[in-house]
């Protein structure tokens, strides 16, 4: 017996293209904090009082605007996009983990990192979206 398949919505690329702009304006935030509000000095320093070498602060900043880039302009989203999740488990190893799974908690907990990178992943799984400069 056939299994029956869903029914795709024909907004279902608008919907991928409304949760590529949010992930990308997500990290252009975070982004820009560490840029103009923390410095890369003061992001670097704070690397290193987790024990992280001081240069990974310039490196998750970069990363960060590539990610932010390719998701609002849409170039290669949905793959450039999973780069995020690894960075954003990195957040919850070493920083929100210990802190409880509440984000509300003192220091943030893990909920709200896991959650964005399963948001990543969703993105991965339904593709760009509509509006891209470069798909596939």
């Amino acid at each position: 017996m056939k299994a029956p398949t869903a029914a795709i919505s024909p907004l279902a690329p608008y919907a991928a293209t409304l949760l590529r702009l949010a992930l990308g304006g997500l990290f252009l935030v975070h982004a820009l904090t560490k840029l103009l509000v923390f410095t890369p000095a003061g992001t670097a320093a704070f690397f290193e009082s987790l024990g992280l070498p001081g240069a990974l602060g310039y490196v998750t900043l970069a990363v960060e605007l590539a990610i932010a880039a390719a998701l609002l302009l849409g170039v290669y989203a949905r793959w450039v996009g999973l780069l995020g999740v690894p960075l954003l488990l990195g957040t919850i190893v070493t920083v929100h983990g210990a802190n409880g799974f509440g984000f509300a908690n003192a220091g943030g907990g893990w909920e709200y990192p896991a959650f964005w990178a399963l948001a990543l992943v969703v993105l991965f799984l339904l593709g760009d979206g509509r509006w891209t400069l470069r798909s596939r």
